[in-house]
């Protein structure tokens, strides 16, 4: 997990904390200032009594001095405007400090999980990627962001889980054959008695099990670059029919399927797709041969293609063992297959996967659903080659969507 550390930051820094703080005082001010004004016009406008007496008019004073009105009247509003201002000030600078401080507790208080927010991402690593904010404040902004992130770094550990579990499953798969040759190896230069026959037994068994590595190699390189190209462009976009590559699938099955008496229905309607001609047809080939190869003598195989309503549609459907419908989600997942052991079964458990990064990578979706009497049916939907393709789209595993009918092809 690679951590990016920030730099080193000055301490006059201008943090959002005291741009808060600098704002409210700058408010604060600015609003005493406009009352202290409004306060002294008011005063102002208020000490003219004697403007309606008649020119000439004398008060007497406490200590006995006569003055003229207007003369008296000038003294006091200069004494009164001199004292407004004085304590005014005083009052507003009082205010200021007790207002700014306020504003930087405040501030600081509700910046609070914003600081915890950035502790956690400075703390994380792979192996701490459990933490979560989990904030208990007011349900604001703040609040929504503290959650946002909590559900960000949930994302992020499931992705780390499941990247843990498909390397360890890889590791795994690529070990078995691996351990089939050196123990096959070993096994026969140990016996001084092996002929030539031992040897071309030997090596017919190290070829199956380097083929075997090969085909896992093989199974990787597609779902990485299908997956690589989920969510983007296609490196490659072509027109293509989606029922030749089918076709294609049947012929390289036809050996086993006869093998096992299988009755194949083939209904291939057109089906013209735009996108990578050789991902669409490893798609259309992972799942002919699952079909095939996890179907049981005189089992049933079909396969309909067709287009409606702008998109086209890919079902293939077999039979064979029992899967609980619970578990049909999972086997999109890499190295599953349907509950059976991966030690000694066939096939790398990688082609519904592979299936789902193909789909995803062309815009449309997959889905599954096991047949009542043991099988599965896997129906796949994309975008018709003479519509626009969709902005977004994932290949999420759900109840299929009705395909359309053709007229059936009979295989024996």
């Amino acid at each position: 997990m690679t951590v990016y550390r920030a730099g080193r930051r000055s301490r006059l820094r201008p943090t959002l904390r005291l741009r808060l703080t600098l704002l409210n005082g700058v408010l604060l001010v600015g609003a005493g200032a406009v009352l202290m004004v409004l306060a002294w016009l008011l005063v102002d406008d208020a000490l003219h009594p004697a403007d309606d007496l008649l020119p000439g008019t004398t008060v007497v004073l406490a200590d006995g001095q006569t003055l003229d009105a207007r003369v008296w009247q000038e003294h006091v509003v200069d004494a009164v405007s001199g004292e407004l201002l004085a304590k005014g000030l005083v009052a507003l600078l009082a205010i200021s400090v007790v207002g700014v401080a306020g504003a930087y507790v405040v501030a600081g208080r509700a910046l609070r999980p914003l600081h915890q927010v950035t502790a956690t991402a400075q703390r994380l690593r792979e192996e701490t990627l459990e933490e979560r904010i989990r904030y208990t404040g007011a349900d604001d902004e703040v609040a929504e962001l503290a959650a946002t992130f909590d559900a960000m770094l949930d994302r992020i550990g499931e992705a780390f889980e499941a990247q843990k579990r498909f390397v360890a499953n890889a590791s795994h798969e690529l070990r078995t054959p691996l351990a089939v040759m050196r123990t096959e190896i070993d096994v026969t230069l140990a016996d001084d008695e092996a002929d030539a026959a031992e040897f071309r037994r030997m090596a017919t068994v190290v070829r199956d099990a380097s083929e075997r590595a090969n085909g896992l190699v093989d199974a990787l390189l597609v779902l990485a670059s299908s997956e690589a190209q989920s969510g983007r462009r296609l490196s490659r976009k072509v027109p293509t029919d989606l029922a030749c590559g089918v076709s294609a699938a049947l012929s390289a099955t036809s050996a086993e399927a006869q093998r096992l008496k299988l009755r194949v229905t083939a209904t291939l309607g057109p089906a013209q797709v735009v996108g990578d001609p050789s991902l669409l047809e490893r798609l259309a080939g992972n799942l002919v041969e699952n079909a095939v190869r996890y179907n049981h003598l005189h089992g049933e195989l079909w396969v309909r293609t067709g287009s409606d309503d702008g998109h086209v549609h890919l079902v293939v459907g077999n039979t064979g063992f029992e899967v609980d419908p619970a578990d049909v989600p999972g086997l999109f997942e890499p190295f599953r297959r349907g509950g059976r052991e991966r030690t000694g079964a066939r096939g790398s458990g990688l082609g519904l996967s592979i299936v789902r990064a193909v789909c995803d990578a062309h815009r449309g979706t997959v889905s599954a659903v096991a047949q009542p009497g043991g099988g599965l049916e896997v129906t796949v939907t994309l975008p018709a080659a003479d519509t626009t393709p969709v902005v977004a789209a994932s290949a999420a595993v759900g109840p299929p969507a009705a395909p359309p009918t053709a007229s059936p092809v009979d295989r024996g």
